[in-house]
């Protein structure tokens, strides 16, 4: 048999610091690859097409979508978001542990496809602490920081959907957390016995 990675759906509120903790892990976890979504907002200042994102227009995006290639979507701020299905599922038979960074509603429509994935809710300590996040980005004015705050009280009701939550008040202490639940879940019994069925067959022949 195969050794399967694991898909994980990371999900957090806006200014919840959910970017900055999967840079990180990313940069110090091996065997583990961030999903590149596609979607129709355009890029950032110093963002890049096919790294940051895929970055299509609204008839490419619909495109993907009649042809089934997307795993899931979902609208947000006014742009379409998706994640490409097939990328996926390649890099998951691969042995490579997959990180989707989506919204609830995307992460409902990938746990209706793929059980087996593993969730985690990205909480800030407070919705002071949050609203001074989004401030100290300097992205947005004060109508869009509202906005954002209302969709992310929105986004926090859905907490109890995920398997894991961690709330990020210690940068350093929410990463350890983060990247323990990647470690503890490579093994799992199931997940070892796929990786090294061999080694066990031989300990007990």
């Amino acid at each position: 048999m195969n050794a399967k990675g694991i898909l994980y759906i990371v999900s957090a509120p806006s200014g919840a610091g959910k970017t900055s903790l999967l840079n990180r892990l990313l940069a110090i976890t091996s065997g583990v690859e961030l999903s590149v979504s596609y979607t129709t907002r355009p890029p950032r200042p110093g963002e890049r097409d096919g790294v940051d994102y895929h970055f299509v227009d609204p008839r490419r995006f619909q495109s993907l979508l009649a042809q089934e290639a997307l795993l899931e979507h979902a609208e947000v701020f006014d742009h379409y978001y998706g994640t490409g299905r097939q990328t996926v599922l390649d890099r998951l038979a691969a042995d490579v542990d997959v990180i989707l960074e989506i919204d609830w509603q995307g992460a409902r429509q990938v746990r209706a496809q793929l059980p087996d994935s593993h969730s985690i809710f990205i909480l800030p300590p407070s919705r002071e602490t949050l609203r001074q996040r989004l401030r100290n980005r300097g992205q947005d004015d004060d109508a869009v920081i509202e906005r954002r705050m209302r969709d992310a009280i929105s986004e926090l009701s859905h907490y109890d959907e995920f398997d894991y939550l961690i709330v990020n008040d210690d940068f350093d202490t929410a990463l350890d957390a983060l990247r323990a639940i990647l470690i503890a879940n490579r093994h799992l019994r199931a997940a070892q016995i796929v990786r090294h069925g061999k080694q066990l067959s031989g300990l007990l022949s």
